[in-house]
């Protein structure tokens, strides 16, 4: 059995042509959070990853096993939710909501995508937004598994806020946009901690 306990996050600049070559190693997203795991590669051979705690594998990225070679990862289909919808306003709502339900998600340019859902799908419906039950891979925004209810308190926090407020202005204008900003954000993520750090001004 192979071992694997080295990590290559993509872009990894390694040669196309090894990549190519390199078995690959497909799991959905649940089994590429985990550190220690059993699997079995595309050649049949079976592999046992040893990695730091925390990591995540997202598709590829390469792994180094113990003998020297490489292993692509491949992100697996899987039963998910993708969501879209006519207008930037209501994409960002039903990604707001999400968020506040600590769901993790994958942000597109014009779709989210999460695991499917049944209560999720109907909470999507009330909010006018289409979410169709598909066979996707899934790649959730970094920060969504890792630590539970940190949203709040994220070191990325005040830069992920400010990248959507400018996503919202760019639909809706810059006046209109701040009408709705600020309201639930800031106080979902501050008031279990008052001396959080971050800046309130906006």
């Amino acid at each position: 059995m192979l071992k694997i306990d080295k990590h290559l996050p993509a872009p990894h600049g390694i040669a196309a042509v090894l990549v190519r070559r390199a078995p690959k190693l497909e799991l959905p997203f649940g089994e590429r959070s985990k550190s220690r795991l059993r699997a079995r590669l595309s050649d049949g051979e079976e592999a046992a990853l040893l990695l730091p705690r925390g990591t995540v594998l997202r598709g590829g990225d390469l792994l180094v096993a113990d003998n020297g070679s490489l292993i692509e990862v491949v992100a697996a289909p899987e039963t998910v939710l993708e969501v879209r919808a006519d207008d930037g306003h209501a994409l960002m709502r039903a990604a707001y909501h999400l968020g506040n339900r600590h769901t993790p998600v994958e942000v597109g340019r014009d779709y989210l995508r999460l695991e499917y859902d049944p209560v999720l799908a109907d909470m999507l419906a009330r909010l006018g937004v289409r979410a169709e039950q598909a066979q996707l891979p899934f790649e959730p925004e970094a920060g969504a598994y890792g630590g539970g209810h940190r949203h709040g308190h994220d070191a990325t926090f005040a830069e992920d806020y400010a990248l959507a407020q400018k996503v919202f202005d760019e639909h809706h204008g810059h006046a209109h946009g701040h009408s709705h900003s600020h309201s639930h954000p800031h106080d979902h993520g501050h008031r279990h901690h008052a001396g959080c750090g971050h800046d309130h001004e906006h």
